[in-house]
C-alpha cells in the first residue's frame, strides 16, 4: 500500500465551470475570442492596481480606462496601465464610453451597489470586488437589477475561481472528511491595515476600511472569502450567527473592530467559527474542514488531507491517479496537489471567458448576495451583540 494523496490536473486557463441560475435569462451577445475586451477599471487604490496588473498579463483584454476620484490614485492607475487608458475621475464618464466592454469595480464597499447598478443599466458586464454590497437594502437593489440584467455579472470572491478549491470542493462532497462536522477559519495578520495618507483631508477616502459609513470592517474585507467558501461546500445558508469583537489594540480613531470571532450555525448542524486579528499573525490565513473521517487543511495556494484514527501515516492506495508522490506534513497530512493559477488571475480569466461564451461565472449574482446577506448578519451580530437569525425576507429579489 502506499501513502494517500490526492493529485488532478485542472485545465487552469481553461474556461470557467458554469452553471445555470433562475436569475439569468436573456443573455448578451457572445464577444469572440479573437476580439480583445476593453476592460475600465474602476478604482485605483492597491487592490484596483493590482487588478490592472494582472489584466495586463492575460490575452485579448485591453485597460481601456481608469477611473478615481483621488488625482494621484488615479496616476497610478495610468501608469501600471500597458495599454492607453483614458483616465476619468468621473465614473460616469466611463460609462458612457461606448468602447468600454466590461468594468472591474475595486472601490470602497459602500459604493458597489450605486456603481455596479450604473455600470449594468448602461451595458456593461461587471466584475464586482466582495463583498458584494453594504446592507440588505444595497444588496436587493443591486441583485434585483443584475437578475433582470443581459449582461455577464461576476463578485470578486477569487478563492471561488481556484482550481484548488475546487478540487478540494468536490473532494468534500464526495465524501473524503466524512460527514462534516465544522469549519475552523481564520486570517490573521500583525499590522494596523492602515494605508499612509499624503495629507489629513485624505483619511477617509484613502482609510475608508477604518470607518463605518463606508466599510464592513474585517468581516466583509477578508471573513467574506471563508464564508463564501463554507457557503459553497455546504450548498447552504446559515440559520443564525453570533459574534464578538472590539476595537482593543489599535486604538487611534478607527471605527471599525481590529478583531472579530464569528460563530455561524447551518440547519443541517455544522457549525463555522470565523477569526480576524490585526495583532497576531501565527498560521496567516486557514481554512480546517473537520469531519469523522478526517481533516482538510487550506491555505490561499495548498491543501493538505488528514486521515483520522489508524488511518494516520498508513500506507494507502493513491486516487487512481498516476505520478502521485507520498509527500507528508506531520502537522497537516498528505499534500493535495492540484495544478492551478493564482486565484485572482484565475478568477479575471473565468470573467473574460464567460463574456466570450456568454455563461454566467460560478462566482456570481446568487453566490455574492448569500455571501453579501451573511456578512451583514456577522456585522450585525457584533455591532448589536446578539444573536442574528436568518430572515428569509431581508430581500425582496424580483426573479
Amino acid at each position: 500500500m502506499e501513502r494517500r494523496v490526492f493529485i488532478k490536473k485542472a485545465g487552469v486557463a481553461s474556461a470557467a465551470v458554469a452553471t445555470p441560475s433562475l436569475f439569468y435569462s436573456n443573455i448578451f451577445t457572445k464577444v469572440s475570442t479573437n476580439d480583445n475586451l476593453k476592460i475600465g477599471v474602476i478604482g485605483t487604490g492597491d487592490r484596483g492596481t493590482g487588478l490592472i496588473s494582472i489584466l495586463n498579463s492575460i490575452d485579448n483584454v485591453n485597460v481601456a480606462g481608469v477611473c478615481d476620484l483621488l488625482p494621484f490614485r488615479l496616476n497610478q492607475g495610468l501608469s501600471k496601465s500597458k495599454t492607453k487608458s483614458i483616465g476619468y475621475s468621473d465614473y460616469h464618464k466611463l460609462l458612457d464610453n461606448k468602447d468600454i466592454d466590461a468594468v472591474i469595480i475595486a472601490t470602497p464597499f459602500s459604493t458597489h451597489s450605486k456603481i455596479a447598478t450604473d455600470a449594468l443599466n448602461a451595458g456593461k458586464h461587471v466584475y464586482c470586488e466582495k463583498t458584494l454590497a453594504k446592507g440588505y437594502a444595497g444588496i436587493e437593489s443591486l441583485a434585483n437589477v443584475a437578475s433582470g440584467s443581459k449582461m455577464i455579472f461576476q463578485t470578486g470572491h477569487q478563492y471561488h475561481s481556484s482550481r484548488l478549491y475546487t478540487h478540494v470542493v468536490d473532494l468534500i462532497k464526495e465524501g473524503k472528511v466524512g460527514e462534516i462536522l465544522t469549519f475552523e477559519c481564520q486570517w490573521n495578520r500583525n499590522g494596523n491595515w492602515r494605508r499612509p495618507v499624503p495629507e489629513p483631508k485624505f483619511e477617509r477616502a484613502i482609510n475608508w476600511r477604518m470607518y463605518r459609513e463606508f466599510s464592513g470592517g474585517l468581516t466583509a474585507e477578508l471573513c467574506s472569502h471563508q464564508i463564501d467558501f463554507v457557503n459553497w461546500v455546504l450548498d447552504e445558508t446559515p440559520s443564525q450567527v453570533m459574534g464578538v469583537g472590539g476595537i482593543d489594540y489599535w486604538k487611534d480613531g478607527r471605527e471599525t473592530f481590529d478583531n472579530v470571532h464569528l460563530t455561524y450555525r447551518y440547519s443541517s448542524g455544522v457549525t463555522a467559527k470565523f477569526t480576524c486579528l490585526t495583532s497576531n499573525a501565527k498560521d496567516s490565513y486557514q481554512i480546517k474542514v473537520l469531519g469523522d473521517k478526517g481533516t482538510i487543511i487550506i491555505d490561499t495556494k495548498h491543501a493538505w488531507f488528514y486521515p483520522e484514527g489508524q488511518n494516520n501515516k498508513v500506507l494507502g492506495e493513491v486516487d487512481g491517479v498516476s505520478g502521485a508522490t507520498t509527500m507528508w506534513d506531520e502537522q497537516k497530512g498528505y499534500v493535495i496537489n492540484v495544478e492551478h493559477l493564482d486565484p485572482t488571475k484565475q478568477a479575471l480569466l473565468d470573467f473574460r471567458t464567460a463574456i466570450q461564451t456568454n455563461n454566467q461565472p460560478v462566482s456570481g449574482l446568487i453566490t455574492g448576495v448569500k455571501t453579501a446577506i451573511c456578512v451583514q448578519m456577522g456585522l450585525d451580530a457584533l455591532c448589536e451583540n446578539r444573536i442574528i437569525k436568518w430572515n428569509p425576507n431581508s430581500i425582496k429579489l424580483e426573479i
